[in-house]
């Protein structure tokens, strides 16, 4: 009896993988020159004809000041209406759902150069809740995937929420059964899960009584990049002062989104242009203002957001760090500190909290039952989320291998469970 190749998918809202098991252990596609994982980024240049770019070369080649547009964090907009309103990219009208096709189409053709057999089987990961409180707009995005997926060439489509992909990844290697919590943040999304995990459970064709509870809340690594612009990056570029003789406060809704990864294109318009303009006559504060008014016309907004992702991650490391914006003047620098990112971010943070209790709460266990904590996702590198689970989880475990491809590996594995053998 010969094992039936599946793969898993993990497409995300800031890095994306997909595995294969096709006999053996399910091992990672390399989908970008070397790398395992590739941002979910894709590059459209102006050029007819020319392109799409994916990933690292399609934000590198936007940044080099390649003319085109830029697409990232899609997966935020799964599930809402806006994915079947059409953009102009090009010079050709798409829809958003057909430009996630696009992406998912390059991952599958990275997949089918390397494997020697069709693949017919993927199963596709989702977070627990792509939208909070919207269960319609979870049934859509879902159906969404789902179509992309069959459209792309794939005959059976499942799902699983990432979390449980993310034990499944870590439970081969496990030598004893553990309570495991999965603490999964994304740049999107943030899932948990407690679960019993056991290398003898693999291959159990149910797994629903090992799993115990399942929370998630749309708050990840955007949302922390968007807290950290509005906090240290846009006061620099006028956000806080005031306009006109009764001093008016300067309209925020452009630095929102210029600070939002899905709505930066949006700005990108003879409306925006003309409203700063306006502004910019009556402001108080002109250098700070014509800085927005200059990174709109360039359309460097999501430079600009590159610049403020890159100061969110040196803060891992570092408690002050200066962070260069002298593309938009020279010598022009954003100083920011550990303190003032954990600050901007702290109503998501204890919304982050509340969630990972709420998912003990509905497991019926305690902090001090959990044996392994498995971290995955970029943003559990931050020291504020990191130190509060060393400190509720004194004595569990603490996993932190693939954390931007464990998904992607558990979801293969789930594969053979769901498809099994021929």
């Amino acid at each position: 009896m010969s094992h039936r190749a599946v793969c898993g998918i993990d497409f995300g809202t800031s890095n994306s993988a997909i595995a294969v098991a096709d006999g053996g252990e399910p091992y990672l596609i390399k989908v970008e020159n070397n790398s395992e994982t590739i941002p979910t980024a894709i590059f459209f240049p102006e050029i007819k004809g020319s392109g799409p770019h994916f990933g690292r070369d399609a934000i590198s080649r936007f940044t080099g000041g390649e003319h085109g547009r830029l697409m990232r964090s899609l997966k935020r907009l799964m599930g809402l209406s806006i994915m079947n309103k059409p953009t102009r990219l090009n010079g050709q009208s798409i829809r958003l759902s057909d430009v996630v096709k696009i992406f998912v189409q390059n991952l599958k053709d990275r997949m089918d150069q390397v494997t020697t057999q069709d693949i017919n089987d993927v199963v596709m990961g989702r977070p627990v809740h792509f939208n909070d409180n919207d269960p319609e707009g979870d049934a859509l995005a879902q159906q969404t995937l789902e179509k992309i997926a069959l459209d792309v060439g794939f005959k059976n489509v499942e799902f699983q929420y990432e979390p449980i992909a993310a034990a499944f990844a870590h439970e081969a290697k496990l030598s004893a059964e553990k309570l495991a919590l999965v603490v999964d943040i994304g740049g999107g999304t943030s899932d948990f899960t407690v679960m019993k995990l056991s290398k003898s459970y693999i291959h159990k064709a149910d797994r629903r009584e090992d799993i115990l509870a399942n929370t998630g809340v749309r708050i990840g690594g955007n949302d922390f990049d968007k807290n950290l612009a509005l906090k240290s990056f846009m006061p620099l570029l006028g956000m806080g002062t005031t306009y006109g003789k009764k001093k008016l406060d300067v309209p925020t809704a452009h630095y929102f989104d210029l600070a939002t990864w899905s709505k930066i294109n949006d700005l990108y318009t003879f409306k925006t242009i003309n409203s700063i303009k306006t502004i910019l006559h009556e402001a108080h504060e002109k250098k700070k203002y014509e800085r927005l008014l200059e990174i709109v016309e360039r359309q460097n907004g999501h430079l600009l957001l590159a610049k403020v992702e890159n100061a969110k991650i040196e803060l891992t490391a570092n408690l002050v760090y200066n962070q260069d914006i002298d593309f938009i003047e020279e010598d022009l620098y954003a100083q920011v500190s550990r303190a003032q990112f954990e600050e901007a971010i702290d109503i998501e943070y204890k919304k982050i909290i509340t969630c990972i209790n709420d998912c003990l709460a509905k497991a019926g266990v305690k902090a001090a039952d959990i044996s392994l904590v498995i971290l995955t996702g970029g943003s559990t590198e931050i020291p504020l989320l990191r130190d509060h689970v060393k400190r509720v989880f004194p004595t569990a475990e603490i996993s932190e291998e693939n954390k931007l491809s464990s998904v992607a590996l558990g979801l293969a594995y789930d594969g053979i469970r769901r498809f099994g053998r021929r």
